[in-house]
């Protein structure tokens, strides 16, 4: 399904990629003007499990994005049907759950889900990118809360809308192909921003990619949850 990327990005074109990310997809690959999804289902597949990947799972409910990370196999490494498209990133988000490496690998038919409850709207989040430039893809946060708590942490996944069908998925699906999870310093009146470059796996498809982001406090309640939706991206269906 998908190969690995080079870890190293040149100056040249990381500075390509962040005008991009701060120009360009403002106006054509943004979170602006799109109605914020009211929670977040992950699901974690064993890289293994090649029928999980073939089963469709429990429906989605309306406003839910269900997110499908696949989580590397221990025992098969690189062998395993799904590796290509493993993240090492799933690894940290399992523990969040009481999930566990093993817990998903013995989950032989279906993927193990959890969602998260209905958001707590509790400031702004904005999201965009820009075009892919050399396996590298310029994107933008902005956030601004009027709360003054610490332990605020933001994650922001680069996601690949699959339309049902694609390597014999029963479902559209959204895989999460990389991610980044920051510390937020303490809100301040001034909206805090940051621009990243994120690698794009070999095996992705550039037109296909979006990103999903959410704030959290420091109990892991989701503040706010936005996606950027742009010009060229296909309906998949994928629980919006």
């Amino acid at each position: 399904m998908f190969l690995r990327a080079p870890a190293l990005v040149g100056l040249a074109v990381l500075t390509a990629l962040l005008a991009s990310a701060a120009a360009h997809a403002q106006s054509t690959c943004s979170s602006d003007g799109q109605a914020s999804p009211r929670a977040v289902r992950e699901r974690f597949l064993s890289a293994q499990c090649a029928d999980c990947w073939a089963t469709a799972g429990s429906a989605v409910p309306a406003g839910t994005v269900a997110l499908d990370w696949i989580v590397p196999s221990a025992e098969q490494g690189d062998e395993a049907p799904l590796s290509a498209a493993a993240t090492r990133d799933s690894l940290e988000r399992l523990p969040r759950w009481g999930l566990t490496e093993e817990a998903v690998r013995q989950s032989t038919t279906t993927a193990l889900e959890k969602t998260h409850p209905p958001a707590t709207r509790q400031g702004r989040l904005r999201v965009a990118q820009g075009r892919a430039v050399n396996d590298y893809i310029g994107t933008s946060v902005q956030w601004q809360s009027p709360q003054k708590q610490a332990g605020q942490s933001l994650w922001l996944l680069l996601v690949e809308a699959l339309p049902a069908g694609t390597e014999g998925s029963p479902v559209a699906r959204l895989l999460v192909r990389n991610s980044l999870n920051l510390e937020l310093p303490r809100p301040a009146s001034k909206p805090w921003r940051e621009l990243r470059a994120m690698r794009i796996p070999e095996g992705a498809n550039p037109e296909r990619l979006q990103l999903l982001g959410w704030v959290q406090d420091a109990r892991g309640r989701m503040l706010a949850i936005s996606e950027t939706v742009c010009e060229n991206t296909p309906e998949t269906g994928a629980g919006r």
